[in-house]
């Protein structure tokens, strides 16, 4: 009896660890299982699963307008009073990002060059008003309503998944024609989906054709989107930060006075990608800005919850499944005699036109497509490895522990006898 029941006991523990190492080992062996499934399926070629929402998004993509509507075009013309503006919007659009064309796969150097094509159409139920409200603005030609990007060359990531998606050359150039190399560099993706495998201390680098740059996001937070955990990366203030604080923007400060000799921060001059037109890009209402340069305007009110950009990036795939992009357009006006309405003027203004928030964010529909086919396969996983580490190391030591036991009520029996 004693023996059987011995046995039985180191036979309990013997299996408990053996369920032990085998969770253990179950733990590297699925990651490294996850990560080859994962480096498959996000590779840009036909047949996987990034290639497919490559091709056509389907995500539904809006993109709002705010006008500043300027209220004493008057008093600023004859008093070169402050600038008051009314904010007017949103003017929703919703963006149609239309199937890729003109796809060429070049197999040596595992790169497509592409045409993404776009539309967008008016959505008045989601608007303050029609597109033939009229406004008192300087300018509105400088919001882009091209239909197309131009073309782009991208790494497949084939032979090296840590470069897919990443833009080798857009317009068939690897800087930007406006600036010197330095500055014109075509940093990253376009944002959609970045390599594979992100960590919390990686800088994203995502480029803007529209606005002529890259921008970097750093991590700000975990979130859960719809059932997928999220990393929210955010724009930080360092990037519209002035030369002396951020050596990356001393090609976009040209003006001197204004920006009293470049030390003022948070607008940055694109001028040389707009034909040479004084256009300013900075966050709405000149988040983070120099107090200075909204000081001559009027109705301004940033907030860092509805004026900050971020994009929330699942970070085994890469892939991103919701974001915010938020942008300023400004124009620089001026004293000049030759111009009527700015003959009286009788200092600079960076005076803001309008303000856009283009959002995305993945539908129910391939949210829950997600969910299946990745994670709650690696939470499954996961689960699994805790049960058989966690069940067969208290196995083990329960028996070991019933076993210790016996063995010394026996050896204490022998002795008594």
């Amino acid at each position: 009896m004693v023996c059987d029941r011995n046995c039985g006991l180191i036979a309990g523990a013997v299996i408990g660890a053996v369920l032990a190492v085998f969770g253990g080992i179950l733990i590297p062996v699925g990651d490294m299982l996850i990560e080859n499934k994962v480096k498959k399926e996000v590779v840009l070629e036909e047949g996987t699963i990034a290639f497919k929402n490559w091709i056509k998004t389907g995500t539904e993509v809006y993109r709002q307008f705010w006008i500043f509507d300027v209220q004493n075009p008057e008093e600023v013309a004859v008093n070169s009073s402050k600038i008051k503006v009314k904010q007017r919007g949103p003017y929703t659009y919703r963006v149609r990002y239309l199937a890729k064309e003109n796809i060429i796969q070049d197999p040596k150097t595992h790169t497509i060059s592409f045409l993404q094509p776009k539309g967008a159409i008016f959505e008045p139920s989601l608007s303050v008003g029609t597109e033939n409200d009229t406004f008192t603005v300087l300018n509105l030609a400088v919001a882009h309503h091209n239909t197309s990007d131009g073309v782009y060359k991208i790494f497949s990531g084939k032979d090296n998944v840590s470069k897919v998606a990443i833009i080798d050359s857009y317009k068939g150039k690897k800087n930007l024609p406006y600036w010197p190399s330095y500055c014109g560099m075509i940093n990253g993706t376009d944002g959609a989906s970045f390599p594979p495998f992100i960590e919390k201390t990686r800088v994203l680098q995502f480029f803007a054709s529209e606005i002529c740059r890259s921008f970097y996001a750093v991590f700000g937070a975990e979130i859960n989107l719809k059932g997928i955990p999220v990393y929210r990366f955010i724009l930080p203030s360092m990037v519209f930060a002035s030369p002396l604080q951020n050596p990356d923007n001393h090609c976009f400060c040209t003006e001197k006075i204004l920006s009293k000799n470049c030390t003022l921060y948070g607008v940055l001059d694109i001028g040389k990608c707009k034909e040479g037109k004084p256009v300013y890009i900075s966050l709405p209402h000149f988040l983070h800005a120099s107090p200075e340069i909204a000081e001559p305007i009027e109705g301004l009110n940033p907030n860092e919850e509805e004026h900050s950009t971020y994009l929330d990036v699942e970070p085994i795939t890469g892939f991103t499944l919701r974001f915010a992009q938020r942008l300023q357009i400004n124009l620089l006006v001026k004293p000049a005699r030759i111009i009527e309405a700015l003959r009286n003027l009788k200092q600079n203004y960076m005076v803001p036109i309008l303000w856009l928030n283009e959002t995305g964010t993945i539908g129910d529909e391939k949210a829950n497509m997600f969910r299946n086919q990745v994670t709650e396969k690696i939470n499954l996983l996961g689960l699994v490895e805790m049960i058989l580490l966690s069940v067969g190391v208290v196995m083990f030591i329960a028996f070991m522990t019933s076993y210790c036991t016996c063995r010394s009520k026996s050896k204490l029996g022998k002795l008594n006898e």
